[in-house]
Protein backbone atom coordinates (compact mmCIF):
# COMPACT_ATOMS: atom_id res chain seq x y z
CA UNK A 1 0.00 0.00 0.00
CA UNK A 2 2.82 2.39 0.87
CA UNK A 3 4.56 1.59 -2.42
CA UNK A 4 1.39 2.44 -4.34
CA UNK A 5 1.08 5.83 -2.62
CA UNK A 6 4.74 6.64 -3.25
CA UNK A 7 4.22 5.64 -6.88
CA UNK A 8 1.43 8.19 -7.25
CA UNK A 9 3.54 10.84 -5.51
CA UNK A 10 6.63 10.32 -7.67
CA UNK A 11 4.98 9.72 -11.05
CA UNK A 12 2.22 12.30 -10.74
CA UNK A 13 -0.32 9.80 -12.08
CA UNK A 14 -3.97 10.15 -11.14
CA UNK A 15 -5.29 7.65 -8.62
CA UNK A 16 -7.40 6.02 -11.34
CA UNK A 17 -4.22 5.33 -13.34
CA UNK A 18 -2.70 3.20 -10.58
CA UNK A 19 -1.57 -0.08 -12.22
CA UNK A 20 -2.92 -3.37 -10.82
CA UNK A 21 0.60 -4.60 -10.00
CA UNK A 22 0.22 -3.16 -6.48
CA UNK A 23 -2.55 -5.65 -5.69
CA UNK A 24 -5.17 -3.14 -4.55
CA UNK A 25 -7.76 -1.01 -6.27
CA UNK A 26 -7.12 2.70 -6.61
CA UNK A 27 -10.13 3.34 -4.36
CA UNK A 28 -8.57 1.25 -1.57
CA UNK A 29 -5.19 2.95 -1.94
CA UNK A 30 -6.77 6.40 -1.96
CA UNK A 31 -8.82 5.56 1.12
CA UNK A 32 -5.70 4.40 2.95
CA UNK A 33 -3.88 7.58 1.86
CA UNK A 34 -6.73 9.65 3.29
CA UNK A 35 -6.68 7.73 6.58
CA UNK A 36 -2.91 8.00 6.94
CA UNK A 37 -3.02 11.69 6.07
CA UNK A 38 -5.56 12.30 8.84
CA UNK A 39 -3.29 10.42 11.25
CA UNK A 40 -0.27 12.55 10.17
CA UNK A 41 1.62 9.40 9.21
CA UNK A 42 3.75 11.22 6.63
CA UNK A 43 4.98 13.87 9.07
CA UNK A 44 5.77 11.12 11.60
CA UNK A 45 7.66 9.15 8.96
CA UNK A 46 9.67 12.24 8.06
CA UNK A 47 10.58 12.75 11.71
CA UNK A 48 11.67 9.13 12.12
CA UNK A 49 13.99 9.50 9.14
CA UNK A 50 15.42 12.74 10.54
CA UNK A 51 16.06 10.95 13.83
CA UNK A 52 17.96 8.22 12.01
CA UNK A 53 20.00 10.79 10.09
CA UNK A 54 20.82 12.60 13.32
CA UNK A 55 21.88 9.32 14.92
CA UNK A 56 24.43 9.03 12.11
CA UNK A 57 25.51 12.63 12.66
CA UNK A 58 24.21 13.63 9.21
CA UNK A 59 22.23 16.72 10.26
CA UNK A 60 24.06 20.04 10.38
CA UNK A 61 22.23 22.58 12.55
CA UNK A 62 24.89 25.27 12.23
CA UNK A 63 23.11 27.08 9.41
CA UNK A 64 19.58 26.68 8.07
CA UNK A 65 17.68 28.44 5.30
CA UNK A 66 14.03 29.26 4.63
CA UNK A 67 12.31 29.72 1.27
CA UNK A 68 9.13 28.96 -0.66
CA UNK A 69 8.02 27.82 -4.09
CA UNK A 70 4.75 28.32 -5.91
CA UNK A 71 2.65 25.55 -7.47
CA UNK A 72 -0.26 26.00 -9.87
CA UNK A 73 -3.56 24.80 -8.37
CA UNK A 74 -5.39 23.21 -11.28
CA UNK A 75 -8.66 22.59 -9.43
CA UNK A 76 -8.63 25.30 -6.78
CA UNK A 77 -9.44 24.16 -3.27
CA UNK A 78 -8.49 25.28 0.22
CA UNK A 79 -5.23 27.16 0.81
CA UNK A 80 -5.06 28.43 -2.75
CA UNK A 81 -5.06 32.04 -3.88
CA UNK A 82 -4.33 34.35 -6.81
CA UNK A 83 -0.65 34.64 -7.57
CA UNK A 84 0.26 38.32 -8.10
CA UNK A 85 3.12 37.42 -10.45
CA UNK A 86 1.16 34.90 -12.57
CA UNK A 87 -1.78 36.97 -13.81
CA UNK A 88 -3.78 36.15 -10.71
CA UNK A 89 -3.97 32.41 -11.39
CA UNK A 90 -4.73 30.16 -8.45
CA UNK A 91 -1.63 28.75 -6.80
CA UNK A 92 -0.41 27.32 -3.53
CA UNK A 93 2.92 27.93 -1.83
CA UNK A 94 5.18 25.30 -0.36
CA UNK A 95 7.29 26.68 2.50
CA UNK A 96 10.36 24.86 3.75
CA UNK A 97 13.30 25.11 6.12
CA UNK A 98 16.44 23.09 5.41
CA UNK A 99 19.54 22.37 7.41
CA UNK A 100 22.98 23.27 6.08
CA UNK A 101 23.24 20.40 3.58
CA UNK A 102 19.70 20.79 2.24
CA UNK A 103 17.73 18.21 4.19
CA UNK A 104 14.21 19.53 4.85
CA UNK A 105 13.50 19.99 8.56
CA UNK A 106 9.99 21.39 8.19
CA UNK A 107 7.52 21.90 5.34
CA UNK A 108 4.13 23.58 5.11
CA UNK A 109 1.68 24.92 2.54
CA UNK A 110 -0.31 28.11 2.17
CA UNK A 111 -2.16 30.17 -0.40
CA UNK A 112 0.00 31.89 -3.02
CA UNK A 113 -1.22 35.34 -1.98
CA UNK A 114 -0.01 34.82 1.60
CA UNK A 115 3.19 36.73 2.34
CA UNK A 116 6.25 34.58 2.98
CA UNK A 117 6.93 36.34 6.27
CA UNK A 118 3.77 34.84 7.78
CA UNK A 119 5.20 31.35 7.38
CA UNK A 120 8.40 31.86 9.36
CA UNK A 121 7.05 31.50 12.89
CA UNK A 122 4.86 28.43 12.20
CA UNK A 123 7.71 26.75 10.32
CA UNK A 124 10.22 27.32 13.10
CA UNK A 125 7.73 26.03 15.66
CA UNK A 126 6.97 22.96 13.54
CA UNK A 127 10.57 21.72 13.43
CA UNK A 128 10.26 18.47 15.38
CA UNK A 129 12.54 17.68 18.32
CA UNK A 130 15.22 15.50 16.78
CA UNK A 131 17.54 13.36 18.83
CA UNK A 132 21.26 13.99 18.77
CA UNK A 133 24.30 11.78 19.21
CA UNK A 134 25.90 14.41 21.43
CA UNK A 135 23.12 15.33 23.82
CA UNK A 136 19.41 16.08 24.19
CA UNK A 137 16.91 16.49 21.38
CA UNK A 138 17.33 19.54 19.21
CA UNK A 139 14.87 21.61 17.18
CA UNK A 140 16.53 25.01 16.75
CA UNK A 141 19.26 25.91 14.25
CA UNK A 142 22.14 28.19 15.20
CA UNK A 143 21.48 30.57 12.27
CA UNK A 144 18.65 31.11 9.82
CA UNK A 145 19.19 32.58 6.35
CA UNK A 146 16.33 34.16 4.45
CA UNK A 147 15.71 36.73 1.75
CA UNK A 148 14.15 40.19 2.01
CA UNK A 149 10.67 38.74 2.31
CA UNK A 150 11.45 37.79 5.91
CA UNK A 151 13.13 41.07 6.92
CA UNK A 152 10.85 42.33 9.70
CA UNK A 153 11.88 43.46 13.19
CA UNK A 154 9.35 41.22 14.92
CA UNK A 155 10.69 38.16 13.07
CA UNK A 156 14.27 39.02 13.99
CA UNK A 157 13.17 39.42 17.61
CA UNK A 158 11.29 36.11 17.47
CA UNK A 159 14.36 34.27 16.18
CA UNK A 160 16.66 35.82 18.76
CA UNK A 161 14.22 34.93 21.54
CA UNK A 162 14.66 31.30 20.51
CA UNK A 163 18.45 31.51 20.38
CA UNK A 164 18.60 31.64 16.56
CA UNK A 165 20.82 34.23 14.89
CA UNK A 166 18.87 35.84 12.00
CA UNK A 167 20.73 36.30 8.72
CA UNK A 168 17.96 37.99 6.74
CA UNK A 169 18.73 40.26 3.82
CA UNK A 170 17.79 43.82 4.81
CA UNK A 171 15.41 45.54 2.45
CA UNK A 172 16.92 48.57 0.77
CA UNK A 173 20.28 48.06 2.48
CA UNK A 174 21.81 44.69 1.63
CA UNK A 175 21.93 42.86 -1.66
CA UNK A 176 20.58 39.33 -1.91
CA UNK A 177 23.67 38.23 -3.83
CA UNK A 178 25.69 37.40 -0.72
CA UNK A 179 22.76 35.44 0.63
CA UNK A 180 22.95 33.25 -2.45
CA UNK A 181 26.08 31.61 -1.04
CA UNK A 182 23.84 29.91 1.51
CA UNK A 183 20.34 30.05 0.04
CA UNK A 184 21.21 27.95 -3.00
CA UNK A 185 20.95 24.93 -0.72
CA UNK A 186 17.27 25.50 0.05
CA UNK A 187 16.61 26.33 -3.61
CA UNK A 188 18.16 23.00 -4.58
CA UNK A 189 15.92 21.25 -2.06
CA UNK A 190 12.92 22.98 -3.63
CA UNK A 191 13.93 21.41 -6.94
CA UNK A 192 14.25 18.03 -5.18
CA UNK A 193 10.69 18.42 -3.90
CA UNK A 194 9.59 19.05 -7.46
CA UNK A 195 11.12 15.68 -8.29
CA UNK A 196 7.87 14.31 -6.92
CA UNK A 197 5.75 14.97 -9.97
CA UNK A 198 2.59 15.16 -7.90
CA UNK A 199 3.93 18.54 -6.76
CA UNK A 200 4.44 19.93 -10.27
CA UNK A 201 0.81 21.00 -10.20
CA UNK A 202 -1.69 20.77 -7.39
CA UNK A 203 -4.67 18.57 -8.28
CA UNK A 204 -5.93 18.02 -4.73
CA UNK A 205 -8.83 20.20 -3.66
CA UNK A 206 -8.16 19.29 -0.05
CA UNK A 207 -5.23 21.11 1.50
CA UNK A 208 -4.39 18.23 3.84
CA UNK A 209 -3.96 15.89 0.89
CA UNK A 210 -1.62 18.28 -0.89
CA UNK A 211 0.30 18.82 2.36
CA UNK A 212 0.64 15.04 2.65
CA UNK A 213 2.29 14.80 -0.76
CA UNK A 214 4.70 17.56 0.29
CA UNK A 215 5.53 15.60 3.45
CA UNK A 216 6.02 12.42 1.40
CA UNK A 217 8.47 14.28 -0.85
CA UNK A 218 10.38 15.56 2.20
CA UNK A 219 10.50 12.04 3.63
CA UNK A 220 11.81 10.65 0.33
CA UNK A 221 14.62 13.22 0.26
CA UNK A 222 15.61 12.18 3.78
CA UNK A 223 15.34 8.48 2.94
CA UNK A 224 17.59 8.82 -0.09
CA UNK A 225 20.23 10.57 2.00
CA UNK A 226 19.95 7.83 4.62
CA UNK A 227 20.48 5.05 2.08
CA UNK A 228 23.47 6.61 0.34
Amino acid sequence: MLAAIVYVATTGYAWRQLPPVFGASWQTVHRRFTDWSAARVWAKLHRILLDKLAARDQLDWSRCAIDSLSVRAAKGGTLTGPNPVDRGKNRSKIHLITERTGLPLAVAINAANTHDSLALKPLIRSIPPIRSRRGPQRRRPAKLHGDKGYDYPHLRAFLRSRGIIPHLTRRGIKSSRRLGRHRWVVERTASWLAGCRRLHRRYERRADHFASFVAIAAALISYRRLTK
